[in-house]
């Protein structure tokens, strides 16, 4: 059995810490080969994002010098709204029946997991790795319950089977989102928000920023 490639999709409006550290997180914990970033398109639950040329951009500079990560752009460019079943078609096409993929999702994501485009069909294509944050405790739905009470397994699974289970990754919590960056970069600049923006924003992305003129 090949070793698993994991798919980490998000809007990335700008990529931060956060998402970064879930990323790092689910290389070690899963033992990926690779992991592919895939910055949303039109995600359908979303309003205005940012161009996907700048989004797709900063990724890149955010993870310069780790062999383990790549940017994929599948969803930038196919036309029409963004829906993960779609990509991880695309993806399981692309990398045969036999290797293992790992959809990587928060805590958050997961709550919210019936709300996804044909949610149940996700798991015949790829496991589910599930970020869990100092044992938060999953606040989910009846039939979410019973959905990852079915398919729950240990990390190994993922190596032993193409699709199917659900899995957990323990990652420390990191207090960013997307949303206070931008928030930071449209305020007029104090030095308590540069030491914050360089906490949370890698430098070369911060630098991408400002000479693009985003978010102001």
């Amino acid at each position: 059995m090949p070793s698993p490639i994991g798919v980490l999709g998000g809007t990335f409006d700008p990529v931060h810490n956060g998402h970064l550290a879930l990323a790092r997180a689910a290389c070690e914990r899963l033992q990926l080969s690779q992991l592919l970033l895939v910055p949303a398109g039109h995600p359908w639950q979303k309003g205005d994002i940012t161009d996907g040329r700048h989004r797709a951009r900063m990724l890149e500079l955010a993870i310069a010098g780790d062999s383990r990560m790549s940017v994929d752009r599948c969803e930038l460019e196919r036309s029409g709204p963004s829906y993960t079943i779609d990509t991880l078609r695309e993806l399981r096409a692309r990398v045969g029946a036999g290797t293992p993929l790992v959809l990587v999702i928060g805590a958050d994501q997961m709550e919210g997991f019936d709300t996804w485009r044909d949610w149940q069909s996700i798991l015949h294509l790829a496991h589910l790795g599930v970020a869990r944050r100092n044992d938060a405790v999953l606040v989910l739905s009846y039939p979410l319950q019973a959905f990852y009470n079915e398919h729950w397994a240990r990390l190994e699974a993922v190596h032993a089977d193409a699709c199917g289970h659900v899995v957990e990754i323990d990652m420390v919590p990191h207090d960013v989102s997307a949303t206070e960056v931008r928030a930071l970069l449209r305020a007029a600049q104090t030095p308590a928000g540069e030491v914050r923006l360089a906490r949370i924003i890698p430098a070369a992305v911060l630098d991408y920023i400002r000479a693009h003129r985003l978010y102001t």
